[in-house]
């Protein structure tokens, strides 16, 4: 069954998400070529049409150095993600031995679908603690809704360091160091 032909709008905000997931992905360690992230609008057209489901935009993408990481990328098309979305891409993973995943939903989750994410804790908390050998009390926290915590796909009990200039009232800068 063929996809209804999509509004120029629709793509060009469809090609934007794509190409900003592929850069995210690039920034986390991901191996996207660059052809991918400077791909032009006539190239997403001319590899998707202009009739093209959001399923047809899914991909994989393999870390660089660890072929057994890998995530995936989902682009629903129902309005509204609910659980049993979210149970069908479960099982994909699972298929897949695929442990993280990115989904671009066109709307906000069902409660129930964001309920059974959050059922779906990982288990590297201790691991990461016992090599920097840290107390979690002795650390700050940063909020998992926090943008760069989302922007990285942080999760809960991992270890970073986050850097920036912040300004002061002196008008002077200094390095910002806070760890998760």
């Amino acid at each position: 069954m063929a996809a209804p032909s999509r509004s120029e709008e629709e793509i060009t905000r469809l090609f934007r998400i794509r190409r900003t997931v592929l850069q995210m992905l690039n920034d986390r360690g991901y191996l996207v070529n660059d052809f991918e992230i400077n791909e032009t609008r006539a190239g997403f057209l001319a590899k998707f049409g202009d009739r093209f489901r959001r399923e047809d935009l899914e991909f994989k993408k393999y870390k660089r150095n660890d072929d057994n990481d890998p995530i995936y990328v989902f682009f629903p098309d129902d309005e509204k993600v609910g659980v049993g979305i979210v149970r069908t891409y479960c099982n994909r993973m699972k298929i897949g031995e695929v442990h993280r995943a990115i989904m671009v939903a066109k709307q906000n989750l069902t409660p129930m679908a964001k309920k059974c994410i959050s059922g779906m804790a990982s288990d590297f908390h201790l691991e990461v603690f016992q090599s920097y050998t840290l107390k979690e009390t002795q650390l700050p926290r940063i909020q998992i809704t926090h943008p760069i915590a989302r922007y990285y796909g942080l999760k809960r009990g991992q270890v970073v360091k986050i850097t920036g200039l912040v300004k002061q009232q002196a008008d002077t800068s200094h390095t910002d160091t806070s760890f998760e």
